[in-house]
């Protein structure tokens, strides 16, 4: 089956690597048929495992080579087009639009900080098929009070977000 690791935190904050570094890792790994969709942390591969057994597999290894605590969230690709396919928002060439792959429920805890927040003018959050979804003014997403949120430690192994852009690379890639 094809999957789709998105890793968390990846050329950001001081964690820098090479793609072509963690593809090799993938491939060392067990993984077959590896490549990277732009640098920030969304692999492509196959295998016959479950998404638990590849989410332990990976991040393990990625934690060994990489000398840092990994996070990744593994998806296959109708879980993927579902991100593309929920967006509950109009493209806007003014807006981003964030699609945030977490472990089951906390879109829950997402909305709830969502709502707690300040907001921009056309900021707003949605939770589609149990997908959460933000849309923030370009240039306001790292100062926004969610986006500082976002930021907390006690969140990282929670969630990864990807702009619905990059889903739409990964699905193009995967087919």
């Amino acid at each position: 089956m094809k999957y789709c690791a998105f890793l968390r935190g990846v050329n950001v904050k001081g964690t820098n690597m090479k793609m072509a570094d963690v593809c090799k890792v993938f491939a060392d790994a067990g993984m077959r048929d590896v490549s990277s969709v732009l640098a920030s942390g969304n692999i492509i591969f196959s295998s016959d495992k479950t998404e638990s057994e590849l989410k332990s597999i990976l991040e393990k290894a990625m934690s060994e080579h990489f000398s840092y605590e990994a996070f990744l969230f593994v998806k296959n690709q109708d879980d993927i087009e579902n991100f593309w396919n929920s967006n509950p928002f109009q493209k806007n060439d003014n807006l981003h639009i964030y699609a945030f792959v977490c472990n089951k429920g906390f879109e829950k805890i997402l909305m709830a900080e969502f709502e707690n927040a300040s907001k921009a003018e056309n900021e707003e959050a949605k939770i589609e098929n149990g997908l959460f979804y933000w849309q923030v003014p370009k240039g306001n997403t790292l100062d926004s009070t969610f986006g500082k949120i976002l930021g907390r430690k006690n969140m990282k192994d929670q969630f990864t977000s990807r702009n619905l852009n990059t889903f739409e690379k990964v699905i193009k890639k995967m087919t």
